[in-house]
């Protein structure tokens, strides 16, 4: 789709602001007259106006606004990008190819045996993602996300909302199990096995931090990953076993 087509709008159909709402708010329920007024501010659309200054958009125009919400919303392209694109359009020229800009799940470090090595547990991601990216990008519904926040599973940052890269972790493979049956409530189960774990992981490691050297978070924090990493392994050896055993 371009921004100089619209299946279906004649073009020299008129439409005033709110039936060109009506026309965008089945596939963009979010949109806004002032959302639609501020884009013609910024010189994104530009409507015609009648004598009595009431605006009159074409079936151009609807396309138009149609392609930068798509870009919004899907691509997550800012206005100044959006713009680019739609003047190369009006030149007669395709608009740049867009980059994938979804966030991905940080490569997880493995060890030999494919479990997660000591490295994976030091390493940190700046990754952030609204509530809106993290459904799109896990693939979950808004129902399945409220229940894993429910049950504790998965939480937002205080403060700034966001999720990080471990919440889409954990809704994945929240999805992928659903596909076996589970529900969040199962996964309830994992969760209580995990604190445990941590809870014996600080207890060990707590005696390391209280060291009155320079030195002694740095080994603590070595110490929790290699703990960790080793748990990680016992635990999943464990269940292989029994399930052997089964």
């Amino acid at each position: 789709m371009t921004a100089s087509t619209s299946a279906g709008a004649s073009r020299g159909a008129r439409y005033n602001i709110g039936q060109v709402l009506d026309q965008l708010r089945p596939d963009f329920p979010g949109v806004t007259i002032p959302k639609i007024r501020f884009l013609e501010e910024q010189g994104l659309v530009k409507p015609e106006r009648t004598a009595a200054g009431y605006r009159k958009f074409s079936g151009d125009d609807v396309a138009r606004l149609r392609y930068i919400l798509l870009m919004q919303r899907d691509h997550y392209l800012p206005l100044k990008v959006i713009g680019e694109h739609l003047d190369a359009i009006d030149r007669g020229m395709e608009p740049p190819a867009i980059d994938s800009v979804v966030p991905t799940v940080p490569k997880v470090a493995l060890a030999a045996d494919g479990l997660p090595s000591p490295e994976s547990f030091r390493r940190t991601s700046d990754l952030r993602l609204s509530r809106r990216e993290l459904l799109k990008v896990a693939g979950i519904s808004e129902e399945l996300l409220g229940q894993l926040e429910q049950f504790g599973l998965v939480s937002a940052h205080t403060g700034t909302g966001h999720f990080d890269s471990d919440a889409l972790v954990v809704a994945q493979t929240a999805r992928e199990l659903a596909d076996f049956g589970f529900e969040p409530r199962h996964l309830r189960a994992f969760k209580t096995s995990a604190d445990r774990e941590v809870g014996l992981v600080q207890q060990v490691v707590a005696p390391l931090a209280r060291g009155r050297d320079a030195a002694a978070r740095g080994r603590a924090e070595d110490a929790t990953s290699e703990i960790a990493a080793l748990s990680v392994r016992l635990h999943a050896t464990l269940v292989k076993v029994g399930l052997d055993r089964g």
